[in-house]
């Protein structure tokens, strides 16, 4: 054997070529688990705002069917009187009409069936919305 034995270990230039690797790989990554968090939140945010929409759909549903169609308005975007106060945190906003079932002339609102009601809760100010259609 001739020259120099090579040492055990790795070289200067080895470490540094991978710090800089992994520093290039970390910065994706501390990123996209970044982005990941945000969204998270405000997954959490929407299933919140659905779950506390659906407490008053249920409770709407719960009525009879009467007073639902006895409260139900002829113009859209007028809420009824089972919407939360003026003023309530992330107030729902709860919208009864008569639905037309055949939607003959595409508005579903035009000529009604009076057993047939469209309800709508939907949180103020945000896209979270559940409808459904009651019978009685």
């Amino acid at each position: 054997m001739s020259g120099r034995p090579r040492s055990a270990g790795f070289s200067y230039l080895e470490v540094l070529v991978a710090t800089v690797v992994l520093a290039i790989a970390l910065v994706p990554a501390v990123e996209a688990l970044r982005h990941g968090i945000l969204g998270a939140a405000v997954h959490e945010r929407v299933v919140a705002q659905r779950h506390h929409a659906s407490g008053l759909l249920e409770e709407v549903l719960a009525e009879p069917f009467s007073a639902l169609a006895a409260a139900a308005t002829p113009t859209a975007g007028t809420p009824t009187a089972y919407s939360d106060p003026v003023g309530t945190p992330e107030r729902r906003l709860v919208y009864l009409r008569l639905y037309d079932a055949d939607d003959d002339d595409n508005d579903p609102f035009s000529n009604p069936e009076p057993d047939l009601l469209w309800v709508r809760v939907e949180i103020e100010g945000t896209a979270v919305g559940l409808e459904t259609l009651v019978t009685p």
